[in-house]
């Protein structure tokens, strides 16, 4: 199977793409834009692959995806490509309806003049907005998004669904809880707090740290696309959920316990705007219909991210230099100050 992945040079879809080629039988495509958050690095161990090709793209080109699609002729595509932090959709909302509704559009379009197998266009709990205990959000649930990012999301997702009910194409849509794990970009809550633990740097927490997460080890997330790629059906929504929900300070306390440093590097700073306060998924309609389960319990999978980014201290140097550490600086007015105090 020939499989074209989207943005397979960041968190997620660089894991997917390692996993997938453990299958002899798989050639992967990853075409990718290479913005702040895409790292070649990431899948350097593939280099040398003969079933791997990377192509920059950008998902806004609607002719050069067109040629992508003739030149390729995937079997299946699976769509990691997106804005995807919520900080930065409160400050510039633009991008992320560019790149996760546009960008999403044209990949329907491309895909709608070649036929394709399978299209799984992968999307976020956070489509759910915030939920009450003890609620779980099914697939039936009502889309409540809080941010841009999960709006954009939610858009795409039903544009997605949209072409499966007009045009019949093979559409799958997935919704996943909290990923963690290695290679994850130092702007996401657990690889920012092991990056400043382990630099003796101060922790931030938002508001009352009491924000609770579903988490998902991130190569437990991509076996369940693989599942789905396999033996999903047309037209579904399939959320993955790691069974796992714990407040923040909680896992910013582990942290600390793991790293050995002191709680008193954590430190509050003004909440996020329309923060969420529970996200809780359940994934029972995929484990029913595919058998997966996630088999990373949360606290092995915690020890083992922060021994990767122990090890790994050149790559954490490398991806927060530049862009990433002048970013709050320049563009967070309301709370410039405390997120740079936080960081000196």
């Amino acid at each position: 199977m020939k499989i074209l992945v989207t943005g397979g040079a960041g968190f997620i879809g660089s894991c997917f793409v390692r996993l997938a080629l453990q299958n002899a039988s798989t050639e992967i495509v990853n075409i990718d834009k290479l913005t702040y958050a895409g790292n070649l690095e990431n899948l350097a161990s593939l280099a040398d692959n003969p079933r791997y090709r990377f192509q920059k793209a950008d998902l806004c080109d609607l002719d050069g995806l067109r040629q992508i699609f003739e030149e390729t002729k995937p079997d299946a595509v699976v769509h990691f490509a997106a804005e995807s932090h919520v900080d930065r959709s409160i400050l510039s909302p633009q991008p992320v309806f560019e790149t996760n509704l546009r960008g999403t559009f044209n990949l329907l379009e491309s895909m709608r003049a070649k036929a394709v197998g399978r299209f799984i266009h992968v999307s976020t709990d956070e489509v759910y907005g915030s939920l009450d205990a003890p609620l779980e959000a099914d697939e039936n649930f009502p889309l409540q998004p809080s941010s841009p990012y999960s709006a954009s999301k939610a858009g795409s997702d039903l544009l997605a669904l949209g072409y499966f009910k007009t045009y019949k194409m093979p559409v799958m849509v997935t919704r996943a809880s909290n990923n963690y794990g290695p290679y994850q970009f130092p702007e996401k809550l657990i690889p920012l707090m092991i990056s400043n633990a382990l630099e003796d740097k101060p922790l931030p927490v938002y508001g009352d740290g009491m924000q609770v997460r579903d988490w998902l080890y991130v190569e437990d997330h991509c076996r369940a696309l693989l599942a789905i790629l396999e033996k999903g059906r047309d037209g579904e929504i399939y959320n993955i959920g790691g069974n796992r929900s714990v407040a923040n300070r909680w896992v910013i306390e582990q942290i600390l316990a793991i790293t050995g440093k002191p709680a008193s590097l954590m430190t509050t700073v003004t909440d996020r705007p329309g923060h969420d306060r529970r996200y809780a998924l359940s994934s029972a309609k995929l484990s029913k219909e595919t058998g997966w389960s996630p088999q990373m319990d949360f606290e092995r999978g915690l020890k083992m991210t922060v021994d990767w980014y122990r090890t790994h201290d050149q790559w954490v140097r490398d991806v927060k230099s530049g862009e990433y550490q002048s970013y709050y600086a320049r563009n967070y007015d309301h709370r410039a100050s405390e997120l740079n105090q936080v960081r000196t």
